[in-house]
């Protein structure tokens, strides 16, 4: 039997019982209610980084604001106790402060900050008073560890690895400063990364007393980062429980540009022997080291398949007195990205997507027996207590707040509601999970957010939102550049689409759509849109626009070939034009060889498959394309070229260039005009009855 065209999903207990706070916020009494705005999203608090007291009843957290006068974002350090009472403010500094870690006997908090000149670690007491300075380093550091003892400090720096100590380093930085020659010679890849180009130095892992001393260099020799940007934080460094040793993952070799191959490496934590590889046997990635409480074992993520991303990580425990690794439910088909262990290692908590939702689990170490602790929203950076497990929460609906349940999953409760204030009398459009037959008639998700407060006898535009990655998900998270709120508020119906490729639905699902990223992406988009109109009844399905970024933007240059004549008009921020151009001037080797059948020379057909500039012939549809003059995984020349396409074909279209911006927008006045230059441009041809704005 054909499956129906849409079922609506019912919530998933328990977490999904207790509202999501933004809806409450948005129902409460205000003077004067007005709709979600970029503003709104910007006033935001974002909670991250939970840290659990020694004795389990504080809980430290960062908090991010915008500073809109400064144009950047700005780190404070919070408290509240684990049962959600006295919240307070930790540290107040214009610099940043990041990064808490609790001294042993819960008295103070470690924390970064570059409230001295340079990034170091500051200590400040719990129960409040100045901080003290605790590293004077002549180089910045970028993130620390504090050993289980309290008594030493693993910290990340940045240097040259042939300099024999840290003042070689900061002594030829300034050097290069006084060049007026800034060219740079290269003789392997990474040239550029992300958004910065490869200057030659490394990060490296250095011990150092709390109480002072010489740092020592624990990774020396290594042809690696450690940890690895942009991604790699301090989540790859863990201390054994002893403090003896320090595991840390690093991808080590020349070939790290076109190689997923992370490996773990143990190595003595006062520098007595050099690091020593753990996964030499795994190929692909190995991640995300944490050892059990008693120091048996070490558990980390480990994937199976090299030169992929998109592979499934699963759960490993490697024993450390010897013996061969053990896979912890094999059979569970999801791929966790954040583990903690319970204090008594009998269980180990993972947050993994989830049929659109990033679910919080529980993995019990000894039968591997998997348990879904959370419903609805979406968990990340999980730490475990005795009594309770803390994380943070959020929705579509509503931002990040920190929140904790019991072991067993029950007694789900809020600890913080520091953006209740915030969207008070805020109205905020409504989120609901569709379930349509897609591909070949397997089922796909999505998310459709209602147009804030919505008037069921109007009919409303839609935008349809295209996640990047591929292997990715818009899922229940709010997000800050592709929020779906801000088109709400703009009077927009938001439907976000999880086609084929996406994570969250199984490995054959996120699999399905290697050598076809124009095939089921596209049949899933058409019929996503078909099962909204045929919901909704106050959609209007004559005035239907396209947004995506990234691997959604390649979506939307591909739409503009193969459906001309469906859509009002697109959006298409990074997006890729020509993906034989791509194959060598994009910054990891991998993503291409690997979806695309190989190195353009050996599979040129897969590069050309499913080319958008291949298409351009039949461009008509008006488009608004969005690109980072710092975006180096799809370089500038990508948005520079669909952007002439169209202009030569006629097509009308703007190009909203930002200098000094990556592959993302990240300062709060960039941020503010990509969002003001998208709803102007979904006005113009979505909404064309509205003043400009």
């Amino acid at each position: 039997m054909r499956p129906a065209l849409f079922v609506p999903l019912a919530a998933v207990a328990p977490l999904a019982a207790v509202a999501p706070l933004a809806a409450a916020a948005a129902l409460a009494a205000a003077p004067a209610p007005h709709p979600f705005s970029i503003h709104d999203l910007l006033a935001l608090a974002r909670l991250a980084e939970p840290a659990l007291s020694p004795d389990e009843r504080t809980v430290a957290f960062t908090v991010r604001t915008a500073d809109r006068a400064a144009n950047r974002a700005r780190f404070d350090l919070w408290l509240v106790g684990s049962d959600g009472t006295g919240l307070r403010r930790l540290t107040d500094h214009p610099e940043n402060d990041t990064g808490s870690a609790w001294a042993p006997d819960g008295s103070a908090v470690y924390f970064l900050s570059a409230r001295s000149g340079s990034s170091q670690v500051w200590r400040a007491p719990a129960g409040g008073g100045d901080p003290v300075q605790v590293t004077r380093l002549p180089l910045d550091v970028s993130g620390f560890r504090l050993a289980p003892d309290g008594a030493r400090l693993v910290l990340a720096l940045d240097v040259f690895p042939d300099c024999p100590d840290l003042a070689c380093t900061a002594a030829r930085l300034a050097e290069e400063e006084r060049r007026q020659a800034r060219g740079r010679l290269y003789e392997r890849l990474f040239v550029r990364h992300w958004n910065v180009w490869e200057d030659g130095l490394r990060s490296h892992l250095f011990v150092v007393p709390v109480a002072g001393g010489e740092p020592v260099d624990v990774t020396r020799g290594l042809d690696a980062d450690v940890p690895a940007p942009p991604f790699g934080g301090m989540e790859e460094v863990a201390f054994s429980p002893d403090g003896r040793q320090l595991a840390f993952a690093a991808k080590v070799g020349r070939d790290e540009a076109w190689s997923t191959d992370f490996d773990l490496y143990l190595v003595p934590a006062d520098g007595s022997a050099p690091p020593r590889e753990l996964t030499a046997a795994n190929p692909a990635w190995d991640s995300r080291p944490l050892f059990s409480p008693d120091g048996r074992f070490l558990a980390y993520l480990a994937m199976a398949r090299p030169g992929y991303e998109g592979d499934r990580f699963r759960v490993v425990l490697q024993p450390l007195a010897g013996g061969p690794p053990r896979v912890l439910a094999e059979s569970w088909d999801r791929s966790p990205s954040e583990i903690a262990f319970s204090p008594d290692g009998r269980t180990l908590y993972a947050t993994a997507p989830d049929l659109g939702e990033q679910r919080l689990f529980a993995l019990d170490v000894a039968s591997g027996a998997v348990r879904a602790l959370s419903g609805a929203g979406t968990i990340r950076a999980p730490t475990a207590g005795r009594e309770r497990v803390i994380f943070t929460r959020e929705s579509l609906e509503g931002p990040a707040e920190l929140w904790s349940v019991r072991p067993d999953g029950s007694h789900p409760r809020p600890l913080t509601q520091m953006n209740r204030e915030r969207l008070a009398g805020v109205l905020v459009g409504r989120a609901e999970q569709l379930r349509y037959p897609g591909w070949n008639d397997e089922p796909v998700h999505a998310w459709m957010v209602q147009p804030a407060g919505l008037d069921p006898r109007r009919r409303y535009p839609l935008v349809v939102l295209l996640h990047g990655g591929p292997q990715s998900s818009f899922g229940s998270d709010f997000r800050y550049l592709w929020s779906s709120q801000v088109y709400a508020g703009a009077g927009y119906a938001a439907l976000a689409i999880d086609f084929h490729g996406s994570a969250g639905y199984g490995q054959d699902f996120a699999d399905s759509i290697r050598g076809d990223w124009g095939g089921k992406p596209l049949v899933d988009i058409d019929r996503g849109i078909a099962a909204a109109l045929a919901r909704y009844p106050w959609l209007d399905g004559e005035r239907v626009g396209v947004a995506g970024g990234s691997f959604g933007g390649y979506l939307v240059n591909w739409l503009a070939g193969q459906r001309p004549d469906r859509f009002r008009c697109l959006v298409n921020q990074g997006g890729p034009f020509d993906l034989r151009s791509l194959a060598l001037t994009t910054d990891e080797l991998w993503l291409p060889e690997w979806e695309l059948g190989g190195p353009y020379w050996r599979a040129a057909e897969g590069h050309k498959r499913h080319n958008p500039v291949d298409h351009v012939a039949r461009w008509k549809t008006p488009m608004l394309v969005l690109h980072g003059g710092l975006d180096y995984r799809v370089p500038e020349a990508q948005g520079l070229a669909t952007f002439t396409a169209l202009q030569r074909r006629g097509v009308p279209s703007q190009l909203l260039a930002t200098p000094n911006e990556g592959h993302w927008t990240l300062r709060p006045a960039s941020s503010t005009l990509w969002y003001e230059t998208v709803l102007a441009w979904l006005d113009r041809w979505l909404r064309p009855e509205v003043a400009p704005r």
